[in-house]
């Protein structure tokens, strides 16, 4: 059994809570977050303690490993306090909103030696992980293209905006990370661009973009294409392509039910798709946290770390600079 303590209540953090309450090779024993009106009903529902302070949940005892769902600019540090303590750690993305400290971070979590997973949900959903297996299997041939479209319903709450690094450090480094996963390969040159045209004032405000569009090479010219939209009116969009020499993969978005109607008026009416992220990759993250247990457990290696997160970072820090000058960027 293996006792965890949760750093941060938000959406994130909810989720992961409940599902290490619901784990049978965990406990939760505390929530950690400094705001009471998030962290304590959270606490009594999943009955466990419940804190104000993240150091205090890792100084713990009787806490052998940490999950981290706390805002962006905090991960680099709590990561690391948490593997000074000795505590293996599940941390959402990014490693730091700043790539040098991030870098700093991955060369101290190497030095101690230290279990550190990087919480890339998307690669834990079913659907994806089948994706992967028929890569592997062959069953397309060599890989030459992937498309990654990405698409939230609405525009996230503004605090979150203000925390999260910008779209490319936030939302499409999901992406990146995905895109890694599919090719096989590091991605040598970025190429992108950016548009304000959800909400041109709150994006010039934090100096961020809600649209994107990013091309991808690899060294032995596989191609990437991934486009991000801060608003998609009809849900939450989120499909992939894989061309290969012998064939093509695709995964389709998930509805609340397959059923199609047809009448008078319309032909394969279906139901929308499902509306965010907490419902589109429920089993990824229920998933994603077995096997952070499972490899404490068999002590096998964690199937991402930080240097994936570093790598998803670096891709992102380079988009951002094409889009600010124009130009293709080489990794």
């Amino acid at each position: 059994m293996i006792r965890v303590a949760v750093l941060g209540a938000g959406r994130i953090g909810q989720i992961h809570a409940a599902n290490v309450a619901a784990n049978p090779l965990a406990q939760l024993v505390v929530v950690a977050d400094p705001f009471p009106a998030a962290g304590k009903p959270l606490a009594e529902k999943l009955k466990c303690e419940y804190t104000d302070s993240p150091d205090a949940a890792i100084a713990r005892d009787d806490v052998d490993a940490v999950v981290i769902g706390t805002p962006s600019d905090t991960h680099a540090e709590l990561m690391l306090k948490a593997a000074r303590a000795g505590k293996a750690v599940l941390c959402e993305k990014p490693v730091d909103n700043d790539l040098a400290k991030a870098d700093e971070a991955i060369e101290e979590l190497n030095k101690l030696k230290a279990k550190v997973m990087m919480a890339f949900n998307r690669r834990f959903d079913p659907s994806n992980i089948e994706l992967r297996r028929a890569i592997d299997a062959g069953d397309i041939g060599e890989v030459r293209q992937v498309i990654i479209s990405s698409r939230d319903p609405g525009l996230p709450p503004r605090d979150y905006v203000k925390h999260s690094g910008g779209i490319f450090r936030d939302m499409a480094i999901h992406d990146f990370d995905m895109a890694r996963f599919l090719l096989g390969e590091e991605p040598v040159e970025v190429y992108a661009k950016a548009s304000r045209v959800v909400d041109k004032a709150l994006m010039e405000e934090f100096d961020d973009y809600d649209t994107l569009m990013v091309i991808m090479q690899t060294a032995s010219g596989k191609q990437c294409h991934i486009n991000c939209c801060r608003e998609a009116s009809y849900g939450y969009d989120q499909r992939f392509e894989i061309l290969g020499s012998t064939g093509m993969l695709q995964n389709d978005n998930l509805r609340p039910s397959t059923v199609r109607r047809f009448n008078a008026v319309e032909t394969e009416a279906r139901p929308p798709l499902l509306n965010f992220f907490l419902q589109r990759y429920t089993d990824a993250y229920r998933n994603e946290l077995d096997a952070f247990l499972k490899a404490l457990t068999d002590g096998t290696p964690l199937p991402t770390n930080p240097w994936d997160g570093r790598q998803a970072l670096r891709l992102a820090e380079a988009a951002i600079e094409s889009v600010a000058t124009g130009r293709s960027v080489k990794v």
